[in-house]
């Protein structure tokens, strides 16, 4: 499913975010420290090798809602954006760190001139944000910011289950 919202295409796919090699960048759900972990984390670094971890270790520690951006190493993608997402009911207020997290992965892919960016979905697995109301806040967020890209294109949902993807397309569909 794809929408167009001020020139950005909005896609949602079902697949695994270390194998867009149409992607400039794609965005690791990260934690606070930028080491390999479990979830899109840790198949991000285990894709992406030693080398991420070792160019990680200054730009730590972040916070949720921070992103900072590194280069992609073994990935098929030039960088990777490292977003610490909010754990859900004990980092307040959830909704909007977890916007600043796409927020900010936005805006540093269009300062670096990019023009695709791949997303999972941020906060949903081990941090326990609810994938509906995650996925609402992901969708509004690069709508509003849509219009302020200069160089962003794509930016794309790379969702690992059927019922994350079917989540997000509805989310999509109501923009």
């Amino acid at each position: 499913m794809k929408k167009t919202v001020s020139g950005v295409t909005i896609e949602c796919v079902r697949g695994n975010i270390v194998e867009q090699p149409d992607l400039d960048a794609i965005v690791n759900a990260a934690n606070a420290q930028l080491r390999t972990g479990g979830g899109v984390a840790g198949a991000i670094h285990r894709a992406a090798g030693p080398g991420l971890e070792e160019e990680c270790r200054p730009l730590a520690p972040i916070k949720p809602g921070q992103a900072v951006i590194s280069g992609g190493h073994n990935l098929p993608n030039r960088h990777v954006i490292h977003c610490l997402g909010p754990v859900y009911g004990r980092d307040k207020p959830e909704a909007e760190l977890l916007a600043n997290c796409y927020r900010n992965a936005l805006r540093l892919a269009d300062e670096n001139g990019l023009q695709s960016i791949g997303f999972p979905a941020i906060s949903t697995g081990i941090f326990g944000y609810p994938v509906e109301e995650a996925a609402q806040v992901a969708c509004r967020v690069i709508a509003e910011t849509a219009p302020t890209l200069k160089h962003v294109q794509t930016v794309r949902f790379v969702l690992f289950s059927e019922k994350d993807l079917a989540v997000h397309q509805e989310a999509l569909a109501r923009l």
